[in-house]
């Protein structure tokens, strides 16, 4: 099981840079960075942690492919990923050059987390019905595949509609950068991964264990090898206990939770996580 990090990175945390290369040079597998465009001030959607008030951090967050871009350029060996990107939130054509093109410049180091999203009024801003947003992610997931792999590529749905259109650059991993599917387990979420997905990015791991048989049974039934199947935990909080448990079944990777601070508050917590992470490899 491999083991790497995940941040809120915002304008007042440490900066993508300073914390990929320290990261990096800890011997972490992978950072991963969140995504919000911005945060409607009207609040009619409670916050998903269950508090009353939803963290400034979910306000101040920095573009994930910009972040990731500048994080690439200084880091050879760590994979990059997105935790996740708001996918229905996005013109189709657009993020699908976006993620090539970070795939391209990072040496195929991206992993493509994505999300239906929970903020309502979010998505409202952006055009989006929610109540059809999981009509609208699969839609633009199966339109972006034809723009990567294919030399020229149409797509004709009944939410997204292009033309035949040339689109460079292709991603570097080929037919497409792992995607991995946030959100509940249940038979909806799984058929959705059996389809377009390679995995799941579950936030925490409660409950991973118990619903891995039915994800693996979602991926035979659509024709898939289970055996490829990735799971990455985002947020999680570590002790020996919980990340031996978490190998046991098969998880592929944690992504264990930063503060979303400055540098004096997040390199401690690193140093601490880099002790754990000995006991699992990269």
């Amino acid at each position: 099981m491999r083991v790497g990090v995940t941040m809120f990175t915002t304008d007042r945390s440490m900066a993508p840079v300073a914390l990929a290369r320290a990261t990096e040079d800890r011997g972490f597998h992978s950072l991963y960075v969140h995504e919000h465009t911005h945060i409607p001030t009207s609040r009619r959607t409670p916050p998903p942690t269950g508090e009353a008030v939803l963290a400034e951090e979910y306000k101040r967050t920095l573009d994930p492919f910009v972040a990731l871009a500048a994080a690439a350029a200084v880091t050879s060996r760590l994979t990059l990923g997105t935790a996740v990107c708001l996918v229905a939130q996005h013109d189709p054509i657009v993020l699908a050059k976006e993620v090539a093109t970070l795939d391209l410049l990072s040496g195929g180091r991206l992993v493509f987390g994505i999300g239906f999203g929970w903020n309502r009024e979010e998505m409202e801003n952006h055009g989006v019905d929610p109540r059809r947003r999981r009509e609208l992610v699969r839609e633009k997931m199966l339109a972006m595949e034809r723009l990567w792999s294919e030399e020229r590529a149409s797509f004709a749905g009944e939410l997204v509609r292009f033309e035949e259109c040339w689109s460079w650059p292709k991603p570097a991993q080929q037919p497409r950068p792992p995607v991995l599917l946030g959100g509940t387990a249940g038979p909806t979420l799984f058929a959705h991964i059996a389809e377009y997905g390679d995995g799941w990015m579950p936030i925490g791991g409660a409950g991973v264990g118990g619903a891995l048989p039915a994800l693996r049974r979602a991926m035979e039934g659509a024709g898939r090898d289970p055996a490829h199947l990735k799971v990455i935990l985002i947020g999680t909080i570590p002790d020996p206990g919980k990340l031996d448990h978490y190998a046991s079944i098969g998880v592929t990777e944690v992504a264990l939770r930063l503060p979303s601070a400055p540098a004096d508050a997040v390199l401690p917590v690193l140093d601490d996580y880099a002790r754990l992470r000995d006991r699992f490899g990269r």
